[in-house]
């Protein structure tokens, strides 16, 4: 795994050994960041679930101005520190070594995110939950885009109850990105 364009460009980076994280293949990710590329320079970006911190890094690399990563995993945790300071982009990034949800509350009224990206666990549930809780957080405006990864089988149909729209949605072979904002 490395990092694809930008400042960082080519660099490798550590991830966890084992099945504990799913990183995401670099073609996959430059897929993602093709997609994303207008939205990247100068924003503010909340990666969370973050695992080696290969999105959030990604992102400073092509020209965030920050990235908060949220893992609770102490080992990956670990791994983002490193890549973060291999990288020479830690600077910008702020690491929270907790639970989403609970980093999502710490993080209230402090500032509205440009991008929020999600990979959680698969078939647990955890992005409808994080999702409720944008829909009425101050971390994200109608302007936010929030992606989720997930399971391709995952069923996003619940978005519009609560105050989404799904803009885009792009499909691999065994996972997707949906691309959300907060309906107006």
């Amino acid at each position: 795994m490395r990092v694809i364009a930008g400042k960082a460009r080519r660099l490798p980076l550590k991830t966890l050994p084992g099945s504990d994280t799913r990183p995401t293949t670099d073609r996959i990710k430059e897929t993602l960041f093709n997609i994303l590329q207008p939205e990247i320079p100068d924003c503010s970006f909340l990666d969370l679930f973050s695992g080696s911190g290969a999105i959030g890094i990604e992102a400073l690399s092509r020209g965030a101005a920050s990235a908060v990563f949220v893992e609770k995993n102490p080992k990956a945790c670990s791994c983002i520190r490193e890549n973060l300071t291999f990288t020479k982009l830690a600077e910008n990034g702020k690491l929270l070594a907790m639970d989403a949800l609970q980093a999502l509350r710490s993080l209230e009224g402090r500032q509205v995110f440009d991008c929020i990206f999600m990979d959680p666990p698969y078939e647990k549930g955890l992005e409808r939950q994080v999702l409720e809780y944008l829909a009425e957080s101050t971390l994200a405006d109608e302007h936010t885009l929030i992606i989720a990864e997930a399971d391709l089988h995952t069923d996003f149909s619940y978005v519009e109850e609560i105050g989404y729209e799904i803009s885009r949605s792009k499909e691999y072979k065994t996972n997707k990105h949906v691309f959300l904002y907060k309906r107006k």
